[in-house]
């Protein structure tokens, strides 16, 4: 005869184990893998995992979803450089910041990093035109997903192009390492290698 502590044990040995926090589609709760793809809900401005199936379905850029696929795409522009009176007039305290388009606002927003986290800048919409009108090759970002990261010339003028996760990564990232009033050797570190990397990684913009 079968005890109740053998059977107890078969149960307990045959149970898979509960999937930790994150390794689940957050649409479908199918498994993910170490690697996974992201959707951003374009009201709420949140970021959700998701496996490739769902990612899919939000691929469509003309479409009117609630959701969109943040794509994959890297682009650099080595040649780009921008005037000091140039960055003055959009109003960023910094010297660097990402600009996307939200279209839930129907404009550019602008954010820079520091010890909170992201921050708002108020973007002055016309001096946002007139640096896309001096340098069109700017003007490629898919709106929601993609963002714009400039870094002026104190530590060497850098612009790329990359997904909008990546982006909250590094504001992220930024917000753990900073220290002080400008963030420590750290953060400037950090920000050395994260434009060596993104630029390594990245096609030049306006390739086919």
């Amino acid at each position: 005869m079968t005890s109740p502590l053998r059977v107890l044990r078969r149960i307990a040995a045959d149970r898979t184990p509960a999937p930790r926090a994150g390794e689940r589609c957050e649409m479908c709760a199918d498994p993910l893998g170490d690697r996974h793809q992201h959707v951003v809900n374009v009201e709420g401005r949140q970021l959700m995992c998701v496996c490739r199936g769902c990612y899919l379905l939000f691929t469509d850029s003309a479409a009117a979803l609630r959701y969109r696929a943040v794509p994959d795409r890297y682009l650099s522009f080595p040649d780009f450089t921008i005037a000091q009176a140039e960055w003055d007039a959009l109003d960023i305290p910094v010297g660097l910041a990402f600009f996307f388009v939200n279209s839930s606002l129907g404009r550019t927003v602008a954010f820079y990093p520091g010890p909170a986290g992201a921050t708002e800048s108020e973007l002055s919409l016309q001096s946002w035109r007139d640096l896309l009108a001096a340098h069109p090759e700017l003007d490629v970002i898919v709106p929601d997903v993609e963002a714009l990261m400039i870094r002026v010339p104190a530590r060497g003028t850098a612009c790329v192009l990359l997904p909008i996760d990546t982006c909250y990564e590094f504001v992220g990232r930024m917000r753990m390492l900073w220290r002080g009033f400008d963030g420590g050797q750290d953060v400037h570190r950090y920000l050395d290698e994260f434009f060596t990397e993104i630029s390594a990684r990245a096609r030049p913009g306006g390739a086919a």
